[in-house]
């Protein structure tokens, strides 16, 4: 369903009751990782995907970088130049 280099990748669905009472499929929720991260300075033009092509040689591994801090909304990360955030090594 989801492609290896997806966060969702290998997560179990499960079966959940909306609120208007169908019975919906929903992916199970999934453990945040705290890997080994190093600070790093959000330049001018940064998007998470530029910065997991800079780090990751993938764009695709953009996710490693937003779990890897605690900004509920990812793009809130890079939206100030010279913020610093965590950044996986890998």
């Amino acid at each position: 369903m989801f492609l290896p280099n997806s966060r969702y990748y290998q997560l179990k669905t499960v079966e959940a009751v909306a609120t208007d009472g169908r019975s919906v499929k929903a992916l199970s929720l999934r453990p945040l990782p705290s890997p080994p991260a190093k600070p790093a300075s959000v330049k001018g033009n940064d998007k998470l995907d530029i910065m997991a092509q800079r780090q990751y040689a993938d764009g695709t591994m953009f996710w490693h970088i937003a779990d890897a801090n605690t900004e509920l909304q990812a793009n809130e990360l890079v939206r100030v130049p010279g913020r610093i955030i965590q950044v996986p090594e890998k």
